[in-house]
């Protein structure tokens, strides 16, 4: 249980700025002596344990919790976090039922040059207002919408997959070309390739050890990228505003309203659509790429997948092409739901979640002050003994609506919890069943016998060698 202490409000932490104010997120960093009592280590001098963890992240946490428990503080990236670890903290931390956590202020470090003011960037009564407005995208005409612009755009590209390829880069260029059309309304072609680009270069900068924009640093090439989207997004903005909007996601974002029928500001809009269009990019490729390895593993599982495939669109036509996957029959392809859940569990595409605690409180005998960084490990919860039998091997059986109920609600979080729960998440499993529809019609999925791929880990996972698979015709 955690329980509150004495300490400054939310806005006298933040000191006073009014939202969208910039944040100075080193003001206030806690110092050794502040988590003395904590367990814990601080690594190298300067660095930490910065490389240590980078090298493998799962490694490093696994030993953490070892010799220091489910509560333990660990220097790294320029100044000292505290872990909470378990079903029972990620509860706490992403329920925040007492409002100790501030997501704005775990994120902004590492977003805030190039996505500010994203649904993650955002607190509270804010985050709720938007969140609503911006609902809007995903209510069931502008899905049904997407269903269609999917199966068109999934259709196109796979049929050209008959060799052996690597699967992480092609579904990462589909993921970006699908979203160009479902979220933009743009069609395939010259400025959709340039838009994805400056995706592309702002996602990689996000996590760039450098964070000023350099000449010819990562950084450099990510500004730039947020400056072309910025100005590309804004004239689309006025644009579809003055022509009444359309059925893809960013025009329903540039005609939402908030709860007093006012449109969202523009820059707004714009900040809102660079966060979601690189949230929805890079975390649908990830999950996506461990799903399709796990059935090139479990062939008994791909034979059932492909079974129930065939069962809801009746198999490929009468020219041998994949029927399309209708926006009524999403909810058919359970298996097909159990086994992208199970994937998820063993492969998150976000590992780990920060945040900045704006009170103190206490967590599992520990007294956790006010203005600490903390962070959850979703990966070590997924793999735990305690929440999963033999937590290591690929069972989406796990997923039944009776061990679904039997289990710790936040022992499975993929797509987070609470206020910030992913407001996509009905989109990433409709693309991802719609992929496996045409993908299930058309091919075998293989790998060479005995293939077990290196992962990079952090910050979202992803193949070293891009997933070398074979897609074998029928």
């Amino acid at each position: 249980m955690a329980t509150l202490a004495q300490a400054p409000t939310a806005a006298e932490f933040a000191g006073a700025a009014p939202f969208g104010a910039p944040r100075h997120w080193s003001e206030g960093r806690l110092c050794a002596a502040d988590l003395a009592h904590i367990p814990g280590e601080g690594g190298w001098p300067l660095v930490g344990n910065t490389f240590t963890m980078l090298a493998d992240p799962h490694a490093f946490a696994a030993r953490m919790i070892a010799k220091y428990g489910k509560v333990y503080k660990n220097r790294a990236f320029g100044g000292w976090q505290v872990a909470l670890v378990g079903a029972e903290a990620n509860e706490l931390v992403l329920f925040n039922k007492d409002k100790i956590f501030s997501s704005e202020q775990g994120w902004g470090p590492v977003l805030d040059q190039l996505f500010p003011r994203g649904l993650m960037l955002m607190d509270f009564e804010h985050h709720r207002i938007d969140r609503r407005a911006l609902s809007i995208a995903f209510k069931p005409e502008p899905m049904r919408h997407y269903s269609g612009a999917l199966n068109r755009g999934i259709a196109r590209t796979v049929e050209s997959w008959k060799e052996p390829i690597r699967f992480y880069p092609a579904i990462k260029k589909l993921t970006l070309d699908l979203a160009a059309e479902s979220f933009i309304g743009l069609p395939w072609g010259p400025e959709a390739d340039r838009i994805n680009e400056a995706f592309v270069d702002m996602v990689q900068a996000s996590v760039a050890p450098i964070r000023r924009p350099l000449p010819f640093t990562k950084m450099k090439k990510g500004v730039d990228g947020r400056a072309f989207l910025v100005d590309y997004f804004t004239r689309e903005t006025l644009r579809r505003r003055a022509e009444g909007g359309g059925q893809d996601m960013f025009s329903q974002f540039a005609t939402a309203t908030r709860e007093d029928g006012s449109l969202l500001p523009v820059d707004e809009v714009v900040d809102h659509m660079n966060f979601l269009m690189m949230a929805a990019h890079d975390t649908i490729t990830s999950s996506a790429t461990s799903l399709v390895y796990y059935l090139a593993l479990h062939r008994d599982w791909q034979e059932r997948l492909r079974e129930e495939v065939f069962a809801v669109t009746g198999g490929p036509d009468g020219l041998g092409d994949p029927r399309p996957l209708g926006y009524d029959d999403l909810g058919r392809l359970e298996l097909t739901e159990m086994a992208f859940k199970e994937a998820l569990r063993m492969i998150p595409p976000v590992p780990s979640m920060p945040r900045r605690a704006l009170k103190a409180f206490e967590f599992g005998g520990y007294h956790i002050p006010a203005g600490a960084m903390v962070g959850i490990n979703i990966h070590w919860t997924h793999h735990a003994e305690e929440y999963w039998d033999d937590p290591y091997r690929f069972d989406p059986m796990r997923f039944t609506p009776e061990k679904v109920r039997a289990r710790h609600k936040y022992a499975w979080v993929p797509f987070g919890g609470g206020a910030h729960m992913c407001l996509g998440l009905h989109f990433a499993y409709m693309q991802v069943k719609i992929l496996m529809a045409h993908l299930l019609q058309r091919y075998r999925i293989e790998a060479a016998p005995g293939y077990a791929p290196k992962w990079q880990a952090w910050p979202i996972p992803q193949p070293k060698d891009g997933l070398k698979v074979t897609f074998t015709p029928l």
